[in-house]
């Protein structure tokens, strides 16, 4: 591409950013301004095949700027799931795929030399550049009245952002996108008036046939009145108990498409009750065949589908058991997987399962042919997945002034960030705008630091040194979570990048004495949560971070077999009958009275950076595997990838 003038490019960009027509011409523009990779022409081009297009988001967690995301290199498949996608990292993953090594797919879905790949492709995700993504699939497919776009969850919730407006910043940029119909699980993690307020907000259907009010609560005043004052939000059908609509019916290019919800059916377990102590959860097989068989007989719609925070593994189980679903929109597990699983049902029908990443990496779409069905009279189903390389898509001019405006806003001292009474408002961020706060430059990244597979992540490793270094705890516990986005090695860690690994509602701190006998069990449960043959049974997330501890796990033994060789950073080996320090965060069953993890890991990164701004990790703490070496779901495991 020929040199241009300042002039001739900031018009190019007034341009596409005022349109949002003109991606590839703006992409060339970047590409040449910033060395990315110019992207292949007619790229973000599908067309239509057939009468109606769904198009999916899942797992944004609060991510709206562009971001790096890290995917995994451990993701192990046990059971029925071993070697079967989501199960497969690396080039395992990429053959499956029939996808090439050194691609810009290779970057979007897998660890591969992430770093390099970074440099190359830059930044994924951000609303600006979804908008503009979205609204070219819109118009492949002829019109906004032949597409209907789904969120499954895990939108309002991993950002300060999101945090200091109670996800209301993602409610309103999610009404911008125009999402249709969208489901939960981190959602109900604030208040339920807070859950309640942010569905009236939302110009979408918020579904889910797996959440039913109490029966207490629904002979409760209190309940009753809330309800009321949240214009009947929160009891969709008091006879069946529905808190809120089980499903929802849209026409799409002129057909009738039923969209059955799906909430995350372990929320009680995974997250404290006491955020939402009138709603239960579960994943009500039984209840969701007898809807669907309901749907069919009495909506008689042209497709039936299901957007679901299940986890692939589970959405896979589930779409086995429950006939009549023709396709499932999934979420949970974050994973990015460009192939739909074909799953057969019951009745002897082919039901698609789809995952459309995280962090708004990934947008799906399948279209529905109904004129060319097959005998059964079932739609042809066409699945494509698109990666959002963010220097490739124009910014949605209507979404940046949105970010920009709600970015501008001063935190203040009503934000309610602590549930203890000893919580004490940051002074030094009174006053300030988000974006103030959040672009603070706190260290340079001696190393990539990211947190997604099944065990110890970089990211991972500066949480636990912090919580240790708090506490002078012996060891520390972080949360297995999926979500965190990437920070490139020699690039500066910001605040925002420790509120993406850090922002929830429940992030007190806390320390205590254990015995070696209860760490191992404690280990040892959390294993089997994750690795569990059973789908139905595990619990999801990762494996619990344990910072100053090494260990040996053998994922294909049994509970209270996994676990061996449990040693302290100094090599001593850990005792049944002694008492450890341990330090740790995001309790579920009680509110601890330390101090927000995010200001523990602010100031352990500037109290232990170098004199050249550099935060050094000297060990990561990453337990040694067994029976995993032919398992396609490990790769790379020892090295740094980048």
């Amino acid at each position: 591409m020929p040199a241009m003038d300042k002039r001739t490019f900031l018009k190019l960009i007034a341009i596409g950013s005022a349109a949002g027509s003109m991606p590839w011409l703006l992409s060339k523009v970047q590409a040449d301004s910033k060395k990315i990779a110019t992207m292949p022409e007619g790229y973000y081009s599908l067309p239509k095949k057939g009468q109606a297009r769904i198009i999916h988001t899942t797992d944004v967690h609060g991510q709206l700027l562009p971001v790096y995301f890290r995917e995994p290199n451990v993701n192990l498949g046990v059971g029925s799931a071993f070697g079967r996608p989501p199960h497969m990292v690396g080039k395992s993953l990429l053959d499956k795929m029939d996808l090439p090594l050194d691609s810009p797919e290779a970057y979007a879905y897998t660890y591969l030399d992430f770093y390099n790949a970074a440099k190359k492709y830059g930044k994924m995700g951000g609303f600006s550049h979804v908008k503009t993504l979205l609204d070219m699939l819109r118009k492949d497919a002829g019109g906004i009245e032949n597409t209907i776009t789904l969120d499954g969850g895990d939108l309002w919730q991993g950002s300060g952002t999101s945090l200091w407006t109670r996800g209301v910043d993602m409610v309103e940029a999610s009404n911008i996108l125009g999402v249709d119909a969208m489901i939960g699980h981190w959602e109900f993690t604030y208040e339920e008036q807070e859950v309640l307020s942010n569905i009236a907000l939302f110009k979408g259907d918020f579904i889910g046939q797996n959440v039913r009010v109490k029966e207490d609560s629904l002979m409760d005043d209190g309940y009753a009145e809330l309800v009321e004052s949240n214009d009947g939000l929160g009891l969709f059908d008091e006879d069946a108990g529905y808190a809120f609509q089980p499903y929802v019916i849209k026409k799409v290019g002129g057909k009738r498409i039923a969209v059955v919800g799906q909430a995350f059916p372990r929320t009680a377990n995974a997250n404290p009750p006491e955020f939402f102590p009138d709603w239960s959860f579960g994943l009500r097989e039984d209840d969701m065949a007898d809807l669907v068989k309901t749907i069919h007989a009495e909506e008689k719609p042209d497709a039936v589908v299901m957007l679901s925070h299940n986890g692939m593994d589970v959405d896979i189980k589930m779409a086995e058991n429950v006939p009549g679903i023709d396709a499932v929109f999934g979420g949970h597990t974050h994973d990015g997987i460009p192939q739909p699983i074909e799953v057969k049902s019951k009745d002897g029908n082919t039901c698609l399962v789809t995952n459309a990443g995280s962090n708004g990496k990934f947008v799906g779409v399948m279209d529905f042919d109904f004129i060319n069905s097959d005998k059964d009279n079932k739609p042809k189903l066409h699945y494509s997945m698109k990666p959002v390389f963010s220097n490739w898509l124009a910014a949605d001019s209507e979404m940046e002034a949105y970010l920009s405006q709600m970015r501008s806003k001063k935190y203040d001292d009503k934000v309610v960030e602590a549930r203890n009474e000893n919580f004490k408002v940051n002074k030094d961020r009174l006053g300030k705008s988000y974006d103030e706060i959040l672009t603070e430059k706190l260290a340079i990244a001696d190393r990539t630091l990211y947190r997604r597979g099944n065990f110890m992540g970089t990211w991972d490793q500066v949480l636990c040194n912090a919580l240790r270094h708090e506490y002078k705890a012996d060891i520390s516990f972080s949360a297995g979570v999926r979500w965190g986005t990437s920070t490139l090695k020699g690039d500066w860690i910001t605040m925002e990048d420790v509120m993406t690994q850090c922002s929830m509602t429940y992030a007190e701190t806390y320390s205590s004495e254990i015995t070696g006998k209860n760490l191992l069990e404690t280990l040892e449960q959390i294993a089997d949560n994750l690795f569990d043959p059973d789908p139905y049974l595990q619990s999801g997330g990762d494996m619990v971070r344990v910072g100053g501890l090494d260990y040996t796990i053998d994922p294909t033994k049994k509970l209270y077999e996994r676990i061996s060789d449990a040693r302290l950073d100094n090599g001593e080996k850990i005792e049944a009958d002694k008492l450890y320090k341990l330090a740790g965060w995001a309790t579920v069953n009680r509110t601890p009275d330390g101090r927000l993890m995010w200001d523990v890991v602010r100031d352990y990164i500037l109290q232990n950076k170098d004199p050249d701004n550099v935060l050094k990790l000297s060990k990561i703490n990453r337990p040694k595997l067994l029976g995993v070496s032919d398992n396609l779901g490990v790769a790379d495991y020892e090295g740094e990838t980048g």
